[in-house]
């Protein structure tokens, strides 16, 4: 026993002591070997009084906001103007407004362009990428050119759109061998209600219940009708039964042109 005791004089050893360890131990993050980071929580601060200010107790309140200006990775985010919620801010990788909402304005531009040029070559992936901002806004732009004539058919139009729309996507689904959903048979119908809103823009100035007004609205149906009916058959690959899919789509737009030409009575 004495010579076990002699021994753990010689070595500095005592039961009653804490064992020493090779690795120090890390409170609140803090590191040494005079590092900032800590080696167990990365991005931790160095210290409790790493977070107040050069006042002292009362820095607190800045150093929380500062840290609320920080952004992922590290990056400042600076305040921006109200309008650059419509774009990406300044925020690298942040996408715009536009484009989490689906709406991809080069894309309604072109098939815009598209149903007004009736002699171009309809593509067969034209409808890939459907919506309905296009549609929605020609829309609104009829009914708004009725108003601004005298006649406020607003229900009208849109009750007309809703059972139209309806009626040709079962149609089409009995007709077509792949078969189209209401959401894209909306935006077609939608998108060639264009020329159509170009009526309403006539009778708005100098009506149209007249003998001249009644050949606008031919055409205006014709051109409708027209669109309409290449789309459906780029898209759904009907080039033998063109007539059938015309057909009940010039009624659709012919309901159109007589909600333009002639006022509702109540």
């Amino acid at each position: 026993m004495s010579h076990l005791f002699q021994q753990q004089q010689s070595t500095g050893y005592s039961p009653y002591s804490p064992q020493q360890s090779s690795e120090p131990l890390a409170f609140f993050g803090s590191n040494p070997s005079g590092s900032s980071q800590s080696p167990y929580y990365a991005g931790s601060r160095p210290s409790l009084e790493g977070s107040m200010g050069a006042g002292g107790g009362g820095g607190g309140v800045g150093g929380v906001a500062g840290n609320m200006n920080m952004g992922v990775g590290g990056r400042m985010l600076s305040e921006g103007r109200w309008w650059e919620a419509f774009g990406s801010g300044g925020f690298e990788g942040e996408p715009s407004l536009m484009e989490e909402l689906g709406i991809n304005p080069s894309h309604i531009l072109q098939k815009s362009l598209t149903v007004l040029n009736p002699l171009s070559r309809v593509d067969a992936n034209i409808m890939d990428d459907a919506d309905l901002a296009g549609p929605f806004v020609f829309c609104f732009a009829f009914a708004f050119f009725l108003l601004l004539s005298g006649k406020p058919q607003f229900s009208y139009i849109y009750g007309v759109g809703l059972l139209g729309t309806t009626a040709i996507y079962l149609l089409l689904n009995l007709m077509s061998e792949t078969g189209i959903d209401a959401y894209r048979t909306a935006s077609v119908l939608g998108y060639c209600l264009l020329p159509m809103v170009a009526l309403g823009g006539i009778g708005m100035g100098i009506g149209i219940d007249s003998a001249i007004g009644y050949f606008l609205s031919s055409i205006s149906i014709a051109w409708c009708t027209h669109s309409a009916s290449s789309i459906f058959v780029a898209v759904l690959r009907m080039d033998h039964q063109r007539l059938l899919v015309a057909y009940p789509v010039g009624l659709l737009y012919g309901c159109f042109a007589l909600l333009s030409i002639f006022n509702v009575k109540k």
